[in-house]
């Protein structure tokens, strides 16, 4: 009998032990400000604030990918997945924060109009320079 009960202690340890380490070893993303870019440089915008969600090959295998809750988009098969045509109007209207997405769930993605509104200081021919940069750059990593 007293085997029993030590070999139950000695399993709940174990148990609980695990789940500890499981919850510390959870990775999270770290929310910070968006550094400055050039709102000319698509290539620029894209490794300051997508790269590291949706890697630097745009593949959906960034450093920040295993901590959220569904896995980014692979931003290189979008016009596969459009019949072969870039959605272009799909993307700005993502970006600016204007069509919601199942797979981001509670925003783990941020909506980068607003960002790029008060980055630019409320001028919208800079918010619409960035959001068409941007798009231009996803645009170029699609595959053939």
């Amino acid at each position: 009998m007293r085997f029993r009960y030590l070999y139950c202690l000695v399993a709940m340890a174990l148990i609980t032990a695990s789940i500890s380490a499981a919850q510390e070893a959870t990775p999270t993303v770290k929310h910070a400000t968006a550094p400055a870019t050039s709102p000319a440089s698509g290539k620029e915008m894209f490794m300051s604030y997508c790269a590291s969600c949706h890697g630097k090959d745009a593949k959906g295998d960034g450093p920040a990918a295993a901590a959220l809750k569904q896995a980014p988009a692979d931003l290189t098969s979008l016009a596969k997945q459009h019949g072969g045509k870039y959605p272009s109007d799909l993307v700005t209207s993502i970006l600016r924060g204007q069509t919601k997405l199942m797979a981001h769930g509670d925003q783990d993605m941020p909506v980068w109009g607003p960002v790029f509104w008060k980055m630019s200081q409320g001028h919208e021919e800079l918010v619409h320079m960035r959001i068409a940069n941007l798009n231009r750059y996803i645009e170029s990593l699609q595959e053939k």
